[in-house]
């Protein structure tokens, strides 16, 4: 059975945050949702341009009418506006005994004022259970200046819990940094702490009000704060994911609410490319040059033709490297593209030249469409990196089962032995890991253009890999 959630709050006509926002979360975590109206507000992507709270009276017998008819599982405070609302929602707890978040609306991320600077929540703050404030709000509520890391969030929240006898949900989302830690405080200190990447876009209107919403639902269903906290940030860092899926407003948009009620393209995108590559994949293990490589009988002029035309390929592809790296929203990701490349320059290329006799090769047409196609991606990091990753996935796949053939006396042992590494499994793996976040945070048309990037690349490598065998290959020039 679904329980039965009251959100006292105010309203968002833009429908990102506040009521609007309430009752997504609860329907979207399985709760039914209520409302009690506390004020309208005129508010769009961009900010608040004006408030009218609801009076008092009304609202008082908004919670009275409701509270007769229908029992209430957990109840979520959020915008009250004014001290005489503040008066009436308390006076009204004190007849109620359900389990109360109180997301202390005084600022909203945007900066807007939200709650009367007269106004008082000391009645509302020891009645509830847990409070959900941002940064600029913790402060405030203990009169301290706001925090700017972690270990200062987790203390502060700790004086606010022991000082009130609550419960505090820490927020990071408002420090600087790659990741986006949240954590349960109470009076004692630390209770449970949940870490996950940040995210990068600027669709975030809404986010306090979505988290306390899937916060008292998933308390109404499971019964324990800590794990209703894990569940209500999976629930949010999934929505805020897909949030530019939507498009609302020319400000900050908010998330999709109902991302993980949406049938997924995939429930691992990655695994589905790879599957949708299958026969590319398949195709490259029965070329005749993987299969005389393997078995050690390629005659040294292709070796070398592939070779020759591979170190041509590799210079090309350090500089496509060097501009994923360039193009990456974050640091971790421009340490690994550029390392990448550093690789390429200070390892592979000379690997290459040592087993050349002729330095001077010409690019074949075959080694020019692949370069091209991959600067052709060169002006989007998303559709950029989804390109590259063939060169890491499918030279990692190969080359596995090519070093497994060599042995001690194999024509190319020295090359084989060079062809499978844990760090090249590493890096494959963190690879893969950067395109599939990158596709997460994409938008539909992005995503579409990210796997045809990945699948001609694909096509490509198979072009690459078959290269040597092709009718009228000039051996001399290699």
């Amino acid at each position: 059975m679904s329980p039965n959630i009251l959100s006292i709050a105010g309203s968002d006509p833009s429908g990102g945050a506040g009521i609007q926002a309430d009752l997504k979360t609860i329907g979207a975590n399985g709760g039914y949702g209520m409302c009690v109206i506390t004020a309208l507000t005129a508010q769009n992507t961009h900010g608040v341009d004006a408030v009218l709270p609801i009076d008092a009276q009304f609202v008082a017998k908004q919670l009275t009418s409701v509270s007769q008819d229908v029992h209430i599982d957990a109840v979520k405070i959020g915008m009250l506006a004014n001290s005489q609302i503040v008066a009436a929602v308390a006076a009204w707890l004190e007849t109620l005994s359900a389990p109360v978040v109180l997301d202390p609306v005084m600022i909203a991320t945007s900066g807007d004022r939200l709650l009367e600077t007269d106004s008082t929540l000391d009645a509302l703050l020891t009645r509830a259970d847990v409070l959900t404030p941002n940064t600029a709000e913790l402060a405030a509520l203990l009169g301290e200046e706001q925090v700017s890391n972690w270990e200062e969030l987790v203390a502060q929240s700790g004086r606010l819990a022991a000082k009130y006898s609550v419960l505090v949900v820490a927020k990071g989302g408002h420090l600087p940094g790659d990741r986006c830690p949240d954590a349960l405080v109470g009076p004692e200190g630390l209770i449970a702490s949940f870490d996950s990447q940040r995210l990068s876009t600027k669709n975030t209107h809404g986010t306090g009000c979505t988290l306390s919403s899937a916060l008292a639902t998933q308390y109404a269903l499971l019964g324990d704060w800590a794990a209703a906290l894990g569940a209500a940030k999976n629930y949010l860092h999934a929505a805020i994911a897909a949030a530019d899926e939507l498009k609302v407003g020319s400000g900050h948009g908010p998330v999709n609410h109902f991302a993980a009620l949406l049938p997924p393209v995939s429930s691992d995108p990655m695994a589905q490319w790879w599957r949708d590559i299958g026969q590319l994949r398949e195709g490259i293990d029965e070329l005749q040059f993987i299969i005389e490589l393997s078995a050690g009988t390629l005659e040294r002029e292709r070796f070398e033709y592939y070779l020759a035309q591979d170190a041509l390929y590799l210079q090309r592809y350090a500089q496509v490297l060097t501009q994923a790296s360039t193009l990456a929203p974050q640091i971790e990701a421009q340490r690994f593209w550029a390392k990448g490349a550093q690789g390429i320059l200070e390892g592979e290329l000379q690997l290459h030249r040592s087993e050349l006799r002729n330095l001077s090769p010409e690019p074949s047409d075959t080694t020019l469409n692949y370069v091209n196609h991959l600067s052709s991606c060169a002006g989007n990091y998303a559709e950029l990196i989804a390109a590259i990753l063939p060169c890491y996935w499918i030279y990692q796949d190969i080359g596995n089962r090519l070093s497994a053939a060599n042995h001690p006396g194999h024509r190319y042992e020295s090359w084989l032995s060079t062809y499978s590494s844990v760090e090249f499994d590493e890096a494959t793996a963190q690879a893969i890991n950067m395109v599939t976040e990158a596709w997460q945070l994409a938008d539909p048309a992005t995503r579409s253009r990210m796997w045809d990037a990945f699948r001609r690349s694909a096509e490509h490598e198979l072009s690459f890999f078959a290269q040597s065998h092709a009718q009228g290959v000039d051996f001399s020039t290699a």
